[in-house]
């Protein structure tokens, strides 16, 4: 099935130019998703916007952006209204400037697209702008309209297309050091072998399925079971968990234990 395409427009570096379209590198379409119903009718219940003042529905065609000046005053803007101030990133991502591609903190990425050439025209830009940045491990940075806002975005080159990434603004992210401050410089150099130990022995290849999601499963599950008109068992009750005696844990004991209790495990299977 053809990807569905979130948007299109041109991606820019000085003179070169080529037609592109992006799509969401993320989904929750497959997400279990829920439906507000009324219990006794089981009909679904609908929303609408309603004139607070005559309290009747409004049509979508009479929809419009308010801004507020007032105490029930306001400024309307249309949708033309709005796209008469639509700027120039609405449809192109033109490259401004190129950073390290290890240079821009985790913390300021939000979300993921695809970046694909939109014409075989434009395969040989779009190649050359990504192995470009590729040899030179650099990111390109840009700006692009989404929502009506206007936001920096990174492109990294990746496989044989580009992942355009929205970045949080910097007023979005809160800085690390007011929350860390508290927290000791150094640990105990006799704990830390330990723990690397445990580290070696839960070391993996990371795999999607490691972020699965058991609820969602459990969902399903339910469901089918309400399909056929069977009633969920209920879950066996067994003896609730005894509380600690204390909270206070020695950690050198602690992970001893971890990491003898994981070698036995390993043998074990």
């Amino acid at each position: 099935m053809a990807p569905r395409y979130y948007w299109k427009g041109y991606l820019k570096l000085s003179l070169v130019t080529c037609p592109v379209a992006m799509t969401p590198a993320t989904s929750e379409s497959e997400k279990v998703r829920f439906h507000t119903l009324n219990k006794d009718t089981g009909n679904r219940v609908v929303s609408q916007y309603v004139d607070s003042v005559t309290g009747k529905p409004v049509k979508d065609e009479n929809e419009a952006k308010g801004y507020a000046r007032g105490e029930n005053d306001y400024i309307i803007l249309t949708d033309d209204d709005l796209d008469r101030v639509a700027l120039d990133t609405v449809k192109t991502i033109d490259i401004e400037k190129f950073v390290a591609a290890d240079s821009i903190e985790w913390v300021y990425l939000e979300k993921p697209h695809y970046l694909t050439p939109d014409d075989p025209v434009g395969n040989e830009a779009f190649a050359v702008i990504r192995d470009a940045m590729k040899s030179d491990g650099v990111v390109g940075v840009s700006k692009l309209v989404m929502g009506r806002r206007e936001r920096a975005v990174i492109l990294e080159p990746r496989d044989e297309g580009i992942v355009l990434w929205s970045l949080r603004f910097g007023d979005e992210v809160r800085p690390e050091e007011s929350y860390f401050e508290d927290i000791e410089d150094e640990a105990d150099p006799e704990l830390v072998p330990l723990v690397q130990k445990l580290i070696k022995q839960k070391s993996a290849h990371w795999s999607p399925d490691m972020v699965s999601d058991p609820i969602q499963t459990s969902l399903l599950k339910l469901i089918e079971e309400k399909k056929k008109a069977l009633k969920p068992k209920k879950a066996a009750k067994g003896k609730a968990a005894e509380a600690p005696t204390s909270n206070v844990v020695n950690i050198m004991d602690a992970l001893r234990k971890s990491v003898e209790a994981d070698l036995k495990g390993r043998k074990a299977s």
